[in-house]
């Protein structure tokens, strides 16, 4: 489990929808295990990355939620691409290498512990986020459900 739950103050209650790169590296699948692990949560539902290259029913549903993750294991970006060339603009993204993860191309075994640690991250909105629209991040230094910190 993540350690902050959703916003007991009602004001966490986003739709989100999670789109992981699943590269083949140790990172690819700890971004895949974090974005089940966070719709079991339900943070936001999990989506088929791939599919949205080429689904406009999928990038339509994407555009009507209060916020897209994307999880991406490298630098390369891949889950963002795929989302901002669908035309869904990305809210919180959330690189796996920059979370201090060392992504080992050829190995993909990974910890329990480190997908938590990319799970929490995407509870605490550690996240880049978009500075405008839906899903901006506020600047009262909360978590991001808007409460200034009261409920968490």
């Amino acid at each position: 489990m993540a350690e902050q739950g959703p916003c007991s103050c009602g004001g966490g209650d986003k739709s989100r929808i999670i789109f992981p790169c699943c590269g083949q590296a140790n990172t690819g699948q700890i971004s895949n295990a974090a974005a089940i692990q966070l719709d079991e949560e339900t943070y936001g539902g999990y989506a088929c990355t791939a599919l949205l290259a080429s689904s406009e029913a999928l990038a339509k549903r994407a555009n009507e939620v209060d916020e897209v993750v994307a999880i991406d294991g490298c630098g390369m970006h891949c889950a963002k691409k795929i989302a901002e060339n669908a035309g869904v603009p990305v809210h919180q993204h959330l690189v796996i290498t920059d979370l201090g993860i060392e992504k080992k191309s050829g190995d993909r075994s990974f910890t329990p512990d480190q997908v938590e640690a990319i799970a929490s991250a995407a509870w605490k909105g550690e996240g880049e986020l978009q500075e405008s629209g839906k899903g901006k991040k506020p600047s009262d230094g909360s978590g991001g459900c808007g409460c200034s910190g009261k409920c968490c």
